[in-house]
């Protein structure tokens, strides 16, 4: 076998687990949604569905579901030999948007903590969104659809 054998061997190995993982997070993501349903259903049954924590875990708990939906168009885009850095940036935005709403000032040392990581994720939400302002196509396409 020659090398150029061995290469589309294993670039044919390489997309079929690729095609392996985007059915994987597809389970992941059916799993997920199932589980936010009986989630749901059992905070309706149970009358929390008010409680302010309650709404927080399941808007952290769609995010989640979110973020599985863009890592599995990456791993799409990745197999097709599509750019994947938008939506990359875009799980990025999720993922850390996900942070903030999560986010319990009481759940750190101090306060001075608090405030560092607050910062933080402040830069990171602006760094980002403005990454994917950069990344932008052109207006007319149906490209920037994230």
């Amino acid at each position: 076998m020659d090398v150029e054998a061995h290469v589309e061997l294993t670039e044919r190995l390489i997309g079929g687990v690729e095609i392996v993982a985007a059915y994987v997070l597809v389970f992941l993501f059916a799993v997920g949604v199932f589980d936010l349903g009986l989630t749901i259903g059992g905070l309706i049954l149970s009358g929390a569905i008010t409680n302010a924590g309650e709404v927080v875990a399941l808007v952290d708990t769609v995010l989640l579901l979110f973020i599985i939906v863009e890592v599995y168009r990456t791993v799409v885009a990745y197999t097709r030999e599509q750019s994947v850095l938008r939506i990359v940036v875009a799980t990025a935005v999720i993922a850390v948007t996900r942070r903030v709403i999560v986010f319990k000032p009481g759940d750190f040392s101090s306060s001075r903590a608090a405030l560092s990581v607050a910062i933080g994720l402040a830069v990171l939400i602006v760094a980002l969104v403005g990454a994917l302002y950069l990344l932008s196509p052109e207006e007319g396409t149906d490209a920037g659809v994230l």
